[in-house]
Formats: C-alpha cells, sequence, structure tokens
C-alpha cells in the first residue's frame, strides 16, 4: 500500500505554461493527495484561463486535465498562492532565483527545477532515488532564515539526475568510485519549447549545450556526498572526479548516457557483480511507499541493443532509470549505458517525488 498523508495537500505550479509545468500538472492529474490548486505564469498569460493560455504551447501526448483548464492563470507572486502550502516550480532560470526566493520566504514549500539555488550550501540537491536523507538539512534551513514551515529544495539538471542513481548504487556495495567520464546524447525536450530550431537538429548533432557540462561536473559531488554531523551543512563525495560531454540529438524525450568509472577499491567489480548491485538497488521513495516510486528503481536490460529512448524511457512511470551494455572497459573498470526520461525523472517528476518524500518524513505539515 502506498504511503497517504490522510489528507489533501495543495498545490501550486509557477511557470504552469512551459514545458515542465506542463510535465507538473500532467503528473500531478489525479495525484492520491496534492491538488493543484494555483497556476502561475508570466504576465501575458495572467489573467486567462490556462486552457487559453497554454493553447498553443500544451506539448503533452494527453489533453489539458479538465480540473485545471478553467484555472485563472495568477502573475507568479504568493499573494496568489495563499490556499497553497506546496510550490512546484518549473519558471525559467532567467527569471526563477528571486521569485523562488520570494515564495520560500513567504513559508511556502518551495520544490525548484532550476539552477539558481542547487549550490547554495544549505539547499538540498536532491535526486529523490539517490538522496532523499539531504532533506534532513530543512530544519537548519529554517532556522537559519528565521521560517515556521518554509524550505527551499532543488532537483538535479536533468543529465546529472540519470547518472547518479547507478553510482549511487555501485558506491553503496562496491565502495568510492574515483572517476567518471560520461558522454550524453540528450533529448530536443530538455530545451524546452520552442528549444532547438529545426534546422539545427534533424539530422545532426549538436556537440554543446551551454552550462551542461559543468552542472553534470559539480552537481554529483554534492548529490553523491552527504551531510555534516550537524545536518547544517553538505559533504562533497570524497575523490569524486567527473568529466561530461554533452551532446544535443534528435530525440524527443529520454537521455541517454556512455558512462566509464574507476573504483578507488580494487579489484574492481565484475560485470555481473555491477549489473546484480545495480538491479538488487532500493530507494528510499520505494521503502516509504510514495506513489511515484518506481517498482525498481534501476532496471538492468542484457539486450545487446538497449535501452533505447523509444522503447524504454517509461520504465517505471518515466521514474526509473535503466542500464544496459554493462562491460569491462581497457582503460577504466567498468563502462555501460544509462537511459532516463528528462522531464520526468531529470524534471517534474523528480520535484513531486521528492514532495512526496518531504510529507511522508514530516517536513510538510
Amino acid at each position: 500500500m502506498s504511503f497517504h498523508p490522510g489528507r489533501k495537500v495543495n498545490v501550486g505550479v509557477l511557470g504552469a505554461t512551459g514545458t515542465v509545468g506542463q510535465r507538473f500538472i500532467q503528473l500531478l492529474d489525479n495525484h492520491p493527495f496534492f491538488v493543484v490548486k494555483t497556476l502561475g505564469a508570466s504576465p501575458r498569460s495572467a489573467g486567462k484561463p490556462y486552457s487559453e493560455a497554454a493553447a498553443r504551447s500544451w506539448k503533452m501526448a494527453s489533453p489539458v486535465p479538465a480540473h485545471v483548464a478553467s484555472l485563472i492563470v495568477q502573475n507568479c507572486q504568493p499573494e496568489h498562492f495563499k490556499d497553497c502550502e506546496i510550490i512546484f516550480s518549473g519558471l525559467d532560470s532567467d527569471v526563477a532565483g528571486e521569485i523562488e526566493l520570494a515564495f520560500f520566504k513567504a513559508e511556502f514549500c518551495v520544490f525548484s527545477n532550476a539552477k539558481n539555488h542547487r549550490m547554495d550550501p544549505i539547499v538540498p540537491l536532491v535526486v529523490p532515488l539517490v538522496n532523499p536523507d539531504h532533506l534532513d538539512i530543512i530544519p537548519h534551513q529554517r532556522q537559519t532564515h528565521g521560517l515556521q514551515k518554509g524550505f527551499l529544495v532543488t532537483n538535479a539538471n536533468c543529465s546529472t539526475t540519470g547518472l547518479v542513481p547507478p553510482l549511487k548504487a555501485l558506491i553503496d556495495r562496491f565502495g568510492p568510485i574515483s572517476r567518471v567520464v560520461v558522454t550524453t546524447m540528450q533529448a530536443i525536450s530538455g530545451a524546452g519549447y520552442p528549444g532547438v530550431p529545426s534546422l539545427d537538429i534533424l539530422g545532426n548533432v549538436v556537440p554543446h549545450i551551454s552550462g551542461e557540462e559543468e552542472k553534470m561536473e559539480i552537481e554529483a559531488s554534492k548529490i553523491l556526498g552527504s551531510l555534516n554531523a550537524g545536518s547544517s551543512g553538505f559533504v562533497d563525495a570524497e575523490g569524486l572526479r567527473v568529466s561530461a560531454s554533452c551532446n544535443r540529438v534528435p530525440v524527443l524525450d529520454g537521455h541517454t548516457e556512455s558512462v566509464f568509472l574507476e573504483f578507488k577499491n580494487q579489484p574492481a567489480p565484475s560485470p555481473e557483480q555491477v549489473a546484480e548491485a545495480l538491479s538488487s538497488f532500493v530507494s528510499v521513495p520505494q521503502t516509504l511507499k510514495v506513489p511515484s516510486a518506481p517498482a525498481q528503481a534501476i532496471v538492468v536490460t542484457e539486450k545487446p541493443d538497449r535501452p533505447q529512448p523509444r522503447l524504454d524511457i517509461m520504465e517505471g512511470g518515466g521514474n526509473a532509470v535503466t542500464v544496459g551494455r554493462i562491460r569491462k572497459c581497457n582503460i577504466f573498470d567498468i563502462k555501460f549505458t544509462v537511459l532516463s526520461h528528462n522531464t520526468i525523472l531529470g524534471a517534474a517528476g523528480s520535484s513531486i517525488m521528492n514532495a512526496e518524500v518531504a510529507v511522508a518524513k514530516g517536513y510538510v505539515a
């Protein structure tokens, strides 16, 4: 039986007409205890029914959910969200920083997808399958800012989110990882809408995504690190070095990553041992039985040509990671291929699962 708080929790969505905002609305439709109460977007959308504001930009495969279609879009200001406890932010980083801080300081529980606050020393950067224990800094965060119930939690960059679950599973089983080289093949939906022009991406590969490599290289250490003894700050994963090369490819959804890694402890595990460690990994959301938790956090495929975005991105409802082609490496120890859904687990789905865990842990009163 899944976790249920015994009551409905009203939520708001910022950036509701954008790609991530639309995914929030789709995933929250018929959620067992989160109820979308208020939607926020830019001034050009404010004052319109959501069905009208999102009419041209709606890109989900399913139609706009009926219960939000008639909601009047608000400006992204805390006074318009008084009926909400949780705020999910799909805002672009150009505007997210100050707006999210305003909601945080107004005592809302804010779950952000933007990069602005990820590396703040007292803001948890949480991939729910990996490090939900980092939410335990919330009491210190509240104390520092003089808050009673508000907090700010970020989720990781979409490419980092796919990488760290298998790393976490392997660190838990075999000890520290010293070096990781990762090459990504990232879907166009990761660029938002309108995103990459068709003449630039069709039949092509773009070997540069601004800021993406830097995010992967610094975020992984914070996520795979730990809380300090007083739960007042974070300690980066010791000795972990990540080198990333990021590419945009003509795939709609799903980030594929080729990963090469080296273990600190030798001899390194065999491919068979790695596969068993990945497939048996159990995440905290699974143990808490929150609604968005996948039945299996990491799905291992033995098929030689998998995972593939077209065939595998919806494993676990889009909240699982698929790993295949696990084999020895002539330079490092092990290499494999990772696939994750970049707008579900890599964006809105992570925020929702983080919020479910925060409710389960009692951080949402």
